[in-house]
């Protein structure tokens, strides 16, 4: 068996970032920046207020804070339109809308609420402002030049926001691999008929698919793939032509006699592999025309896992994110993780929340075997065991969060 770390290190020498494309900005969300984001435009474009109100020259109002003082309303801003020539004199106040720009003249805004209309044409002020008072200066959140976001930064709605106020339409991206996926077998069925002996549902491709997507993927389902080889190795050679990785679970072990693994080995360069984990311990990866293949094993908690532990990094790494495993923390185990040893890490899946003391607490979920996918369906984190007896209730374990 080999270590975790060394099986991990081998797929990731091999998966590097695709080649950068412009991509509109709505369309880029999720996915990560290759190149800078530098401003050239000014946000906000133009000195504006922040509340409703009036426009105010701020010693005009210093008194009335003591005193309510009556002032001369010469006009009204609305958002969108032009602040106006004529600057504001002493003794004048301007009716002001949130978002439009401050007149020549004014130097801050009152709140409508510490004001009371005087007919048309006067307002009683009864608050005072300091200079500067609910004005958004130009420039106050971007200036040209600004470097906003650096590569590597992921895109998020509020990216796209920011990427509208400075005129960006486009940005150059790490696209998102292209992945097809697919399952073999003769015992398999997905098409919703009754089973006749000896078959199985299909759930390993439909399950993948869905992590694939989750992950930020372009997925291509190829379906169920007969137990034939030629059939095989003309779909997996097609798939590899036309996509940027191929994803098969099932035939990895030692010893098995599967047509993925015979095909595999004749058409493509693989290493197939025993890593010192549980579950997930059979996994291949190799190159087939240059694109990678995963083979992940057939027992469906087996393959999810091998899925976080191995395809996803990697994929990661292809869409040029920085953090390629999921978050990890140190959590409490509020029940006792038990194993025996194996010369093998166990990665238990377990149930997280974050209790009182500010801390993750976990649980293992109610069954740990490698078939029984229900159960694992409930976990939303991965206990990292090490080799031993497990960890007691109330010591510490290494958790990979699945839900971020």
């Amino acid at each position: 068996m080999i270590p975790l770390e060394e099986a991990q290190t081998f797929v990731l020498s091999t998966c590097v970032p695709a080649a950068p494309v412009a991509m509109p900005r709505r369309q880029a969300v999720g996915l990560v920046l290759a190149e800078d984001v530098v401003a050239s435009e000014v946000v906000p474009p133009f000195d504006n207020t922040a509340v409703d109100g009036y426009a105010v020259r701020a010693s005009d109002v210093a008194s009335a804070g003591d005193q309510p003082v009556e002032l001369a309303v010469i006009g009204e801003i609305a958002a969108g339109a032009g602040p106006g020539e004529r600057a504001l004199a002493t003794g004048e106040a301007i009716r002001i809308m949130t978002g439009a720009p401050i007149p020549p003249g004014a130097d801050a805004v009152v709140m409508v609420e510490d004001t009371e209309r005087l007919g048309d044409d006067r307002v009683r002020v009864s608050a005072s402002v300091e200079v500067g008072a609910s004005v958004r200066p130009a420039g106050d959140d971007v200036r040209p030049g600004d470097v906003l976001f650096t590569a590597g930064t992921v895109i998020t709605p509020a990216v796209v926001g920011v990427l509208a106020t400075i005129n960006a339409h486009s940005v150059s991206v790490y696209p998102r691999p292209r992945v097809a996926v697919l399952s073999t077998g003769d015992e398999l069925v997905d098409d919703g008929r009754a089973l006749a002996p000896g078959e199985i549902r299909e759930s390993n491709r439909q399950m993948l698919a869905a992590a694939l997507e989750a992950a930020g993927c372009a997925v291509t389902d190829l379906g169920i793939v007969r137990d034939d080889e030629a059939v095989l190795e003309a779909t997996l050679r097609a798939a590899a032509a036309d996509h940027d990785a191929v994803v098969t679970s099932g035939g990895v072990s030692m010893g098995d006699y599967d047509v993925v693994k015979a095909v595999l080995a004749r058409i493509a360069d693989m290493r197939w592999m025993q890593v010192a984990i549980k579950p997930a311990k059979p996994f291949a990866f190799g190159l087939l025309d240059g694109t990678p293949i995963f083979g992940l094993p057939g027992n469906p908690v087996s393959s999810l896992v091998s899925f976080e532990m191995f395809a996803r990094p990697a994929l990661r790494r292809m869409m040029g994110h920085g953090r390629l495993s999921r978050p990890s923390v140190v959590a409490v185990a509020d029940d006792g993780l038990v194993r025996r040893p194996d010369g093998k890490t166990h990665l238990m899946r377990v149930t997280a929340s974050f209790a009182d003391d500010g801390r993750c607490h976990v649980r293992p979920v109610r069954a740990q075997g490698s078939h029984q996918l229900a159960a694992t369906a409930t976990a939303d984190a991965i206990a990292v065991v090490p080799d031993g007896d497990g960890v007691p209730a109330g010591a510490d374990v290494a958790v990979l969060l699945l839900l971020s």
